[in-house]
């Protein structure tokens, strides 16, 4: 069964479909497993836009072995495993893939076929599969039921050799090249971009490229920008990639011009890295996010009916002051906080899925980029 956000007065009408399947994931060291958590990018960004309120519904596959409760009833495959993906961190450099870690995919649930997709309109798509589980037909027919549909690199150019072990292919190779003229965004870490010719995509969809604690980059046909980063005290940034994309599409989704959702692709992002493993989201600080979000988005239009990329892609007036309205929240957020955990009896608010088991440990800085 999937279910969606209900409808509520305070959750905005623009509708979004997440498409990715839920995993397990599990952190080695030395030989021995150190941390188990649930994974999977759609565990991610369905948090960011939770604690954005922003209505969403979720295609996600699992195995009768799925072991996590969450939010958003994944669909259960009686016939199959969730997947699994072995995180090594102790093999060194692992040839066109992480080079922070060996990442191996040991089970595999079934991938998302165009018939588990709901038949019904959406506003915003997005293709986020880690294993493998979006197929060429199903991101097809993704463009044909949503409006804009936005699209994680891994989801198309990972592939797995006869151990598992994830490597990544040129886009050109992947099997989606020709679909990239339907797309509307296509995002990419650092890392990735090296198997696309950015100059070449651009032409076809706008192109954002992560860069970590430096911020990301965004490219489209007539034009590129760079969007500052926020300040992070990093812990573990496995998943900030994820969450700058729930941020950014959850501002599009608000009314925000391109630039500004960015600003708060980056903003979910820096605090992801300050958690380990999925994070907590203080709800004082979500409220703050939101009001501001509010007073900035354009007034009478959203950004589906703003079709001049000028409009869209141009840094409008006040991006720098809004930057700086973000930053001043989370360092208000962060006092409260401390002065919060001094009250007898202080219970930190979070808003998150919750699930069973062991969540993930600090691996010594192991982890070193965004993904």
């Amino acid at each position: 069964m999937v279910t969606t956000i209900p409808q509520t007065p305070n959750t905005p009408i623009q509708s979004v479909l997440i498409v990715g399947n839920y995993c397990h994931d599990v952190l080695l060291q030395g030989g021995a497993v150190v941390a188990e958590t649930l994974g999977g990018a759609a565990s991610f960004i369905s948090n960011v836009l939770t604690g954005l309120s922003v209505s969403f519904h979720l295609t996600s596959k699992v195995g009768v072995d799925f072991k996590y409760p969450v939010n958003h009833d994944p669909i259960v495959v009686p016939t199959s495993k969730t997947t699994v993906f072995h995180a090594y961190f102790d093999q060194g450099y692992s040839e066109n893939a992480h080079q922070d870690r060996v990442l191996k995919r040991v089970e595999v649930c079934d991938p998302i076929n165009p018939s588990d997709l709901p038949d019904r309109k959406f506003d915003f798509g997005m293709a986020v599969g880690v294993g493998g589980e979006i197929l060429p037909e199903t991101l097809e027919r993704m463009v044909e039921i949503c409006d804009a549909v936005f699209v994680d690199i891994q989801a198309l150019i990972r592939a797995f050799d006869e151990n598992g072990t994830v490597k990544l292919v040129r886009l050109k190779e992947s099997g989606f090249y020709h679909l990239l003229p339907r797309l509307k965004f296509l995002k990419a870490s650092s890392d990735e971009a090296l198997f696309m010719e950015v100059e070449e995509v651009r032409l076809w969809c706008c192109v954002v490229v992560t860069h970590g604690k430096d911020g990301c980059e965004v490219y489209w046909k007539d034009g590129e920008m760079k969007i500052a980063p926020f300040g992070a005290n990093q812990i573990d940034p496995t998943g900030a990639g994820d969450s700058f994309l729930g941020g950014f599409v959850g501002g599009l989704v608000h009314g925000l011009v391109v630039p500004d959702a960015a600003l708060v692709g980056n903003f979910f992002g820096s605090l992801t890295v300050a958690h380990i493993g999925l994070p907590k989201f203080d709800l004082r600080l979500l409220q703050r996010i939101k009001e501001e979000v509010q007073t900035r988005k354009v007034q009478g239009t959203c950004w589906l009916e703003r079709r001049d990329d000028e409009v869209s892609f141009t840094k409008p007036a006040g991006h720098d002051e809004f930057h700086a309205s973000l930053s001043s929240s989370k360092l208000v957020s962060a006092e409260c906080r401390r002065d919060f955990s001094r009250s007898p009896g202080s219970v930190e608010q979070v808003n998150r899925p919750q699930y069973k088991g062991q969540q993930k440990f600090l691996l010594n800085s192991v982890y070193d980029k965004s993904n």
